[in-house]
């Protein structure tokens, strides 16, 4: 299958964005920007992310116990780029929250999940990484819509008068 074709074909599908943020144990934060982030279950509380496996601190990682899951807002792109890019300085400018497990925390996140380490699998070219939800922290604007990410550019949802809700039947259908 031809690559490219494959990733503008999966770019067909919107996703949110996170910024997956850990604390490691030389004390040195890490932080990368992802759209594969979905969840896995309601009981016990799981949700995933993956990682690819030439990113540069993938092998960091692999080695993290707590973590926490950033889900952005419309207004933080810039928070999103700076975490995308390789070898530079992604805190800067941002002040740091500490969660209860000691994982560094976003300010002004629609929701932060703080997650410890659940399970890893093999996801080809990815890792896939498992956390269980042990907190989560919903601020004050949580009706500010996220941040979302389709055909490779952000994206804005409509507002919410302009919004469906799906017929009861669809209750029906696992995951909704």
């Amino acid at each position: 299958m031809d690559p490219h074709k494959f990733r503008n074909a999966l770019g067909k599908f919107p996703t949110g964005v996170i910024v997956a943020t850990a604390r490691m144990q030389s004390g040195e934060l890490i932080g990368m920007t992802m759209s594969s982030f979905n969840s896995v279950s309601l009981d016990p509380p799981l949700i995933l992310f993956s990682i690819h496996r030439k990113a540069q601190s993938f092998a960091a990682w692999q080695s993290i116990a707590h973590y926490a899951v950033n889900v952005l807002n419309e207004d933080q792109e810039q928070v999103s780029n700076q975490f995308a890019r390789p070898g530079s300085n992604k805190w800067e400018g941002l002040t740091i929250l500490t969660g209860n497990n000691g994982a560094p925390m976003l300010p002004n996140a629609a929701v932060v999940f703080e997650c410890a380490h659940h399970a890893r699998y093999d996801g080809g070219d990815h890792e896939i990484f498992v956390g269980r939800v042990e907190a989560l922290h919903e601020h004050a604007f949580t009706a500010q819509r996220p941040l979302v990410f389709f055909e490779g550019r952000y994206r804005q949802l409509a507002s919410a008068a302009n919004a469906h809700t799906p017929p009861p039947e669809a209750e029906l259908l696992h995951g909704w």
